[in-house]
């Protein structure tokens, strides 16, 4: 026989539970439509762009709301504002941070976040080619900027960052550091450097900017301190000596040698050899079939010299490299092309000494360059 059930009773919600549920549907739904990316703060909102035509090296806000976006606007800047000084910390100058980046390093992206610098003036600019290699370093590179400025600490975000992805296809397509160093691919690889130098260069370079960090992407150490202890010669054009770290078999423990040649000062030898080179032919260094015993920097390094210690160059390399966004301004540039016979960033050396901008060199303080 089917026993018959008296009438259900509900158990009263309690009104701290109404309360809690309330609350947590609050923040679901704040979290699925509120704004992606953490709010700035009051000096980051000071400089934010209003709008997405505005300067590039300013960072923009995107509108959360339905509202149609107001027109570009018509800005006036008068450049005689724009400080660059031997204290740029003091006087918060502007900082565009430049890489051309074909492969992705970690190390690379742990050093620029360990910059003293405060990274809210820090603006960073890539440019990297549409290649499989190129496809695998962009994703890896937008990975990082997620977590530095979407989860990041504030401290850690840095201004505004721009990402370009090069127009032209590569000259060559191995990255392979015995490849790239093959004397046969110089002038044509280094054209395509220049190429996209100057294309990063010109599309980032914006009217509050005061100094140009050029930084190789497998720069992957320096001191903290870089920016600060490069601007305070309040030199046009400074490089400091590019090094790399490296285990030597001969000692059984990690050593050092030198690593970037094309800083340098020029030798009679190399200004005859120019003189009895057709006008598109290029001369190059660090290479036994093309000797110009010019002075090489990288050599020059005393280990009781002193750290600031200048000397002029003629030549310049680009692993580290730092520019008053004046001598860009005034036209110097990366040549894709024989200048003189020098092409690319010794090239750019040749043609700032031309507009009467002296490089100088720091033999004495090294930066590392990652090991392959």
């Amino acid at each position: 026989m089917a026993r018959s059930m008296g009438p259900v009773r509900l158990k009263k919600t309690s009104p701290v539970t109404i309360v809690l549920g309330t609350a947590l549907c609050i923040f679901i739904l704040y979290f699925l439509i509120g704004p992606s990316t953490p709010d700035f703060s009051a000096s980051r909102k000071a400089t934010a762009a209003s709008h997405p035509l505005s300067p590039p090296t300013s960072p923009f806000r995107k509108s959360t709301g339905s509202r149609k976006p107001k027109p570009p606007p018509v800005s006036h800047y008068n450049l005689n504002n724009v400080t660059v000084t031997a204290n740029p910390l003091e006087n918060r100058e502007n900082i565009l941070i430049l890489t051309p980046m074909a492969r992705f390093y970690q190390g690379y992206w742990d050093n620029l976040l360990r910059l003293s610098y405060p990274h809210e003036l820090i603006t960073l600019g890539f440019i990297l080619p549409k290649t499989t290699e190129g496809n695998t370093a962009t994703t890896a590179l937008q990975k990082q900027i997620a977590r530095t400025q979407k989860s990041g600490q504030e401290k850690d975000r840095f201004k505004s960052i721009i990402i370009l992805r090069q127009d032209f296809d590569p000259p060559i397509q191995s990255q392979d550091e015995s490849e790239r160093h093959k004397m046969k691919n110089q002038k044509i690889r280094r054209a395509g450097m220049a190429k996209a130098r100057n294309s990063l260069l010109f599309s980032t370079l914006g009217p509050a900017t005061s100094w140009v960090l050029w930084v190789d992407a497998d720069v992957v150490e320096t001191p903290p301190t870089l920016i600060q202890d490069l601007a305070r010669h309040n030199q046009p054009v400074i490089t400091p000596n590019c090094y790399q770290r490296y285990w030597n078999p001969e000692t059984k423990e990690m050593d050092e040698r030198a690593y970037d040649f094309n800083n340098w000062q020029d030798s009679p030898t190399a200004q005859d050899l120019a003189k009895q080179m057709d006008p598109d032919d290029i001369l190059l260094e660090g290479y036994g079939e093309m000797a110009t015993y010019r002075t090489l920097m990288a050599y020059l390094y005393k280990e009781d010299g002193l750290l600031h210690e200048e000397i002029p160059l003629d030549g310049v390399g680009g692993a580290t490299l730092l520019v008053k966004a004046d001598v860009h301004r005034d036209g110097a540039m990366f040549p894709p092309f024989s200048f003189y016979h020098l092409i690319e960033t010794e090239g750019f050396a040749k043609m700032a000494k031309r507009l009467g901008w002296q490089p100088i060199g720091l033999p004495n303080y090294k930066v590392y360059h990652y090991n392959e």
